[in-house]
């Protein structure tokens, strides 16, 4: 009989030692959590649901919501360009309609809807520590991936269709990170199995390295390449040899 009762004591002061020490902080972190994503469930019923619908299904206003991850959401509405205000060929960066609260519940609710890239952390997407080597061959992927589009200086560009690559300077390491991990709009997605993080990395520290070099004069034009370029030069170079053909046909005439 005195085995039986020690065993049960023995499980009773093995419970109780495990409810006082375990569970408490992983109870508060899952409590946290829970009121984070019914918290991001409110609001996106709200500010969402019209044209993703009510559980992120997607609409004929809005795509589905399923799967994109914590991070697209971070991306599109801390930049303001969700919620979009009315139908248009690009959401535009404007001026953002959550704080920081929000839209991490927002985006904590969105993941739950289905398995997506999570918001990197600072250390992902800040680079540090990076040689020179580094990030020339950041430079190399830039322009080999991403130059099409947003141009050699990260100037952006005009695409097909009222679309357009916006520039890429003065916007944070964090936004540039989820924007090659999530694709947001008509980019396409660089995964972490396509362009590593490390890859990554190496790219915002050379457009860090490219946006902060000083400006040594000179006409930049926009630094927007061969556009503008091209343009001065059929505006100047045609427009010096019109000259030259009205004067040379002026002074033919007068020599009869």
């Amino acid at each position: 009989m005195a085995k039986p009762l020690l065993l049960v004591f023995a499980l009773f002061v093995m419970g109780g030692l495990y409810a006082i020490l375990a569970p408490s902080d992983v109870s508060s972190a899952d409590t946290t959590k829970s009121q984070q994503v019914e918290a991001g469930r409110k609001l996106f019923a709200v500010g969402c649901s019209s044209c993703h619908g009510l559980n992120g299904q997607g609409s004929s206003q809005g795509p589905t919501l399923v799967g994109v991850g914590a991070a697209a959401v971070d991306f599109q509405v801390s930049t303001g360009r969700m919620p979009l205000a009315y139908p248009q060929q690009q959401a535009p960066q404007t001026k953002v309609s959550y704080n920081d609260d929000e839209i991490a519940a927002l985006a904590a609710y969105v993941q739950t809807l289905g398995p997506g890239p999570e918001i990197p952390s600072a250390s992902q997407y800040q680079p540090s520590g990076l040689t020179d080597e580094e990030v020339a061959r950041g430079g190399e992927l830039f322009r080999t991936n991403c130059s099409a589009c947003h141009n050699a200086e990260g100037a952006g560009g005009a695409l097909p269709n009222g679309k357009y690559a916006p520039s890429l300077v003065g916007v944070s390491d964090k936004h540039i990170y989820e924007a090659m991990l999530t694709g947001p709009q008509q980019m396409p997605v660089f995964s972490d199995q396509v362009v590593t993080p490390k890859d990554k990395q190496e790219i915002i520290a050379y457009l860090q390295t490219l946006h902060e070099r000083p400006n040594n004069g000179g006409l930049a034009l926009g630094g927007i390449g061969p556009v503008s370029e091209g343009l001065w030069t059929w505006i100047v170079g045609l427009g010096v040899l019109v000259a030259f053909a009205v004067w040379i046909a002026a002074k033919g005439a007068k020599a009869k």
